[in-house]
């Protein structure tokens, strides 16, 4: 169970990582420039990391099946698109109920999983993520809104909240993929590769991106590098847990254990940004929490 562990681990990381994000995008950097910040700051954190230990295990670069760069570049242009919604997401909630709805990823990432890879969930293992998926739909509904539950969840912070979801599945499907690409049995090796090849392609292209779509952004993305490197360091942590995780492990428990996020994310919230959960909030974060507990006791 040495992934479930990993996977805790990357989800810790990962919610310090958003904390940077969500400072950075409030006034400092657009949306744009808050994603790009998370790779530009983490790839040469990587790629040393990945060079570094193919010296100390004196092995070259191992090799790539066929599909890997399909793999990995699909992985990584959809994470681009999923962590931007989640920047723009912090807009529109607080930033636990924020990290919550993104979490959404879980379900989606079992059906792309299994139209993908093949890969499969036993029937409790479903029913702890249908769990985790009620306590979503119980924080759809944005604090003023009043009406139906058409109106609770046709809200943009749902639809940003969904769309990251299913963007960070394809995302994850993607990744684990890539692993499987990668001819080696050390599962470490296999994720530094993989992370290397993605987190260097995201940050190139999002660069690119920027420079076209956003003059002036770039610059403004290299002078907030006191806390931008430390926010490179948090997702260093938080993406080689999650790729070595998908070495071992079907994403989709993967991310369904990573949902005690869930958890860090109310420490976050309440501690740092001073922010305050209505009882409702409370309620489905409290789903979402018992749905991690289910799925660590029944795999």
């Amino acid at each position: 169970m040495i992934w479930v562990l990993i996977s805790i681990a990357a989800a810790a990381f990962q919610t310090l990582r958003f904390m940077l994000q969500k400072f950075l995008s409030m006034g400092v950097l657009s949306a744009g420039g808050a994603t790009l910040a998370r790779f530009l700051f983490s790839a040469p954190f990587v790629m040393a990391l990945a060079l570094g230990y193919m010296g100390w295990r004196g092995t070259g670069l191992p090799d790539l099946g066929p599909l890997f760069p399909a793999y990995a570049l699909t992985g990584a242009l959809t994470q681009i698109l999923a962590t931007w919604c989640v920047v723009a997401l912090f807009a529109q909630r607080n930033f636990a109920v924020g990290i919550t709805f993104k979490k959404t990823e879980v379900v989606q990432t079992a059906l792309v999983g299994f139209v993908v890879l093949g890969d499969r969930v036993s029937f409790q293992g479903l029913m702890a993520i249908l769990l985790g998926l009620v306590g979503v739909v119980v924080l759809s509904k944005p604090p003023e809104a009043e009406g139906g539950w058409t109106r609770r969840i046709l809200n943009k912070g749902a639809g940003l909240g969904l769309l990251s979801g299913a963007f960070f599945a394809v995302s994850a499907v993607g990744y684990r993929g890539a692993t499987l690409q990668v001819g080696s049995d050390d599962p470490l090796m296999r994720a530094l590769v993989s992370l290397a090849f993605v987190t260097t392609s995201q940050a190139i292209a999002l660069s690119l991106w920027l420079m076209w779509r956003e003059p002036g952004q770039l610059t403004k993305v290299v002078g907030s590098w006191r806390t931008s490197v430390w926010m490179g360091l948090a997702s260093l942590g938080g993406s080689l847990g999650w790729f070595t995780a998908f070495t071992l492990q079907n994403a989709a428990y993967v991310f369904a254990v990573g949902q005690v996020e869930v958890i860090f994310s109310i420490a976050a919230s309440v501690f740092f940004f001073r922010e305050k959960l209505s009882r409702r909030e409370g309620a489905g974060i409290a789903l979402i929490s018992a749905s991690v507990l289910s799925l660590v006791l029944f795999l």
